[in-house]
């Protein structure tokens, strides 16, 4: 395909599909162009991060070779084994430490055998057994939402991260595949419980994730969409990327039955501040106490201090989180879906009519003579598996032991080092675009700087004014810098109007490059927006 039809082809569906389906016609593009020079493709379009934390996984493949040996004690005729056997198994496993002192991750996994046993009081040939029998994966997952030494570890580091809130009640977990399991599960079971009906109401806080803006229309959910909008500006008139009073008292409408946020953002990565936070306690205690808040904390570790809304309103907000950016974990799809026992979601069915109530005890019939007593993070289970297929739920073992030392790792790690060691490599890279871009950083302490959302419009405005503003809008369309992003230099940025964004601005990953990458992008980004200058300023000259 020629580059002219590429680009037309680009331009054509450019706001009409999602910008992960446009950023990979934009890498076939720059490919393409590319294959004439021999300038690197820079995609800075993707969240993946390109690091991974190696030492819980040494931990974690050393420990499946102790697992396997203890398959062999059971049972052995070539490579057929047993069983993994509990009665003694924690003093087998130190003594296998004691022999294989120099094994990858071998000190972490004792440090972490210790943790369970000394510091949680755990029995300890039940958690080191449900760890063996975890990773070698031979049985269903049992309790099916979670196994239950894990469950508590994982607690333990969504509390330190995120600041769960335990003094508000005993907190559940689901262990799932990762944030997007996590969305999915949440949607369907407050569809199937009759808790949304087709055409309700929910807010979004924009921008936001993409699949949350395309979800709600789906035929299945039809919802009404509000958008809470990161609007507020700062002195300079820029981006802060909070939420003004203004914005946020839309939420006083009780019609809006549910609030879907990414914090902190996805674009830009900012975390809501304590004040808005504040605000939205506000609101649901004197206009909205029915209020359910889905909130997606994945980015909440990389922000100093980060407090997620399962503390700041507990009784509200369901929360999910993912592994995956923090660890560099993306493909082993590692999530948790949170809730506290005492909630909104389990008010509101046994709020519902008889009629609904009693197509819910239907559904759930088999799974207990009094379905509604079934409470509504056990339905999230069961419906993750259409139900009838509930016995075979849960994340599989060996994903939630790899979950569990990832968990552990951090909890050992009480000077932070590897979180330290995250921020700054993201705070690097921001620091670099912005000196290739020519712009000051401004400071936020709400950054976590995994995305950078810069918006070309209001750089424009404020540095030549509202006649240089008006010339780009009249003379180009905001896909076109992209396009000349990905044609002359082989750099391929996500639209940030496809995340509900402002329409002219862009979305740099800073995630997933070399430092160097990054440098490289805002030079070659300042070098266009020059020649957008300069072309203006001709213009005017005529």
């Amino acid at each position: 395909m020629s580059k002219s039809i590429q680009r037309e082809e680009i331009e054509n569906i450019y706001g009409k599909v999602s910008p992960f389906e446009l950023k990979d016609k934009l890498i076939s593009y720059a490919s393409e162009a590319r294959e004439s020079g021999t300038r690197m493709l820079l995609d800075a379009g993707r969240g993946n991060p390109n690091w991974t934390a190696s030492t819980p996984r040494d931990a974690f493949f050393t420990f499946g070779h102790f697992a396997v040996e203890e398959t062999r004690r059971t049972y052995c005729d070539g490579a057929l084994a047993g069983m993994p056997q509990k009665s003694g198994i924690a003093e087998r496993f130190y003594a296998y430490a004691d022999r294989n002192s120099g094994a990858p991750g071998i000190t972490l996994l004792k440090q972490m055998m210790d943790y369970g046993i000394s510091f949680k009081g755990f029995d300890p040939d039940d958690f080191v057994h449900e760890l063996v029998d975890g990773i070698i994966g031979d049985n269903y997952p049992f309790p099916d939402r979670m196994l239950r030494h894990s469950e508590q570890i994982v607690l333990d580091y969504l509390v330190q991260e995120l600041k769960y809130d335990l003094d508000a009640g005993q907190i559940k977990l689901y262990a799932v595949e990762g944030a997007t399991a996590a969305m999915c599960y949440i949607f369907d079971t407050l569809i199937a419980n009759n808790i949304f009906s087709q055409g309700d109401t929910i807010a979004l806080m924009t921008p936001i994730f993409t699949p949350y803006l395309e979800i709600p229309h789906l035929p299945r959910y039809n919802f009404k969409v509000v958008e809470i909008k990161a609007s507020e500006l700062n002195e300079k008139g820029e981006n802060t990327w909070q939420y003004p009073k203004s914005e946020m008292d839309k939420l006083r409408d009780p019609s809006i039955r549910a609030l879907f946020i990414v914090n902190p953002s996805n674009p830009p990565s900012v975390a809501i501040n304590k004040e808005t936070i504040s605000y939205l306690s506000e609101i649901v205690k004197e206009d909205n106490p029915d209020l359910m808040i889905i909130s997606d904390d994945v980015y909440g570790t990389f922000v100093e201090g980060f407090s997620s809304l399962m503390r700041e309103i507990p009784y509200n907000t369901i929360g999910a989180y993912s592994f995956s950016k923090y660890f560099g974990v993306t493909g082993w799809r590692l999530g948790t879906i949170a809730l506290h026992e005492d909630n909104v979601f389990d008010r509101l069915l046994g709020r519902l009519d008889e009629n609904k109530k009693a197509r819910a005890r239907r559904r759930y019939s088999a799974l207990s003579i009094e379905p509604e007593s079934i409470a509504f993070m056990d339905r999230i289970v069961a419906d993750s598996r259409q139900v009838a297929l509930n016995h075979t739920a849960g994340l599989s073992t060996p994903q939630q032991v790899q979950m569990v030392f990832f968990c552990l790792f951090a909890l050992i790690d009480r000077d932070n080092i590897y979180k330290k060691q995250t921020i700054s490599l993201l705070k690097k890279r921001q620091r670099l675009l912005f000196e290739g871009l020519g712009i000051e950083l401004r400071e936020d302490p709400n950054d976590a700087a995994y995305y950078t959302q810069f918006d070309l419009l209001q750089w424009a405005t404020q540095n030549y004014g509202e006649a240089f503003a008006s010339y780009l809008q009249n003379n180009y369309k905001p896909v076109d810098i992209l396009l000349r992003l990905a044609e002359e230099s082989s750099i391929v940025l996500l639209s940030g109007g496809g995340f509900s964004g402002p329409e002219w601005s862009i979305r740099i990953s800073l995630a997933n490059l070399s430092d160097e990458s990054y440098s490289t992008i805002g030079a070659v980004t300042r070098k266009i927006l020059n020649h957008y200058v300069a072309a203006w300023k001709e213009s005017q000259a005529q």
